[in-house]
């Protein structure tokens, strides 16, 4: 009786179609819905860091901002901090998404690298005007207690600077032996590095430019 019982089981391949399209259609509408509620935490927290120009700021606030709840808060985010990496990640790819953008006017390898760096180091130069404390604050922080973290969040980046230096060395512009993965990882991180540092001028420490990083990362890489 028991494998009678067994041959006839139901199986999800068994299911009537018209059962599987509703149980697709239902599942469809909850991420939906889902990813809406997300994007108002997301957009609500990145209103208030514009506003006060800083991340010093509440789940409550974000909560209220977004006329949402709590409880609804977190079922997507553990946590304020986890909240701030996905804004981050979502400003990476953003930053990410313009300097490819801005790229495109060149015909050029070489010069589709250099205007990726320069804009790179513009984007990454704390300036109070512009309010981007997620890359002057959050990341500097975010790179001590969380580096995997960090790596996930800049995989676009690299992708794109492992792309363009790729195709530079295609043109036969790179270095004999030069690794464009790798040499885009140093190329970001010293762009990136070097412009967050580059506050006030003084004696010992004078400003570095632009222009003056894309020298040294292409003297780095360039060939002959």
């Amino acid at each position: 009786m028991s494998q009678k019982t067994d041959a006839f089981a139901s199986t999800p391949a068994d299911e009537p179609t018209w059962k599987q399209r509703a149980v697709e259609r239902s599942t469809r509408a909850a991420k939906l819905r889902a990813e809406q509620r997300v994007q108002r935490f997301l957009d609500a927290a990145q209103a208030i860091i514009t506003e006060k120009g800083n991340t010093d700021f509440t789940v409550q606030e974000v909560v209220d901002r977004s006329r949402q709840s709590l409880r609804s808060f977190y079922q997507h985010f553990d946590g304020k901090h986890e909240l701030l990496l996905a804004l981050f990640e979502d400003a990476m790819r953003r930053a990410t998404e313009q300097i490819r953008a801005a790229t495109q006017g060149q015909a050029d390898p070489s010069d589709r690298l250099k205007v990726a760096v320069e804009l790179l180091f513009e984007l990454s130069r704390p300036d109070p005007a512009a309010r981007r404390p997620l890359f002057t604050d959050f990341a500097p922080q975010l790179l001590l207690t969380h580096p995997a973290e960090v790596r996930s969040a800049h995989a676009p980046l690299l992708a794109l600077l492992t792309e363009l230096l790729t195709e530079v060395g295609t043109a036969g512009a790179l270095r004999a032996g030069v690794n464009p993965r790798r040499a885009a990882a140093l190329t970001m991180q010293t762009v990136m590095f070097v412009a967050q540092s580059a506050t006030v001028s003084d004696q010992d420490l004078p400003v570095i430019t632009a222009d003056e990083v894309w020298e040294f990362c292409a003297t780095g890489f360039a060939g002959n």
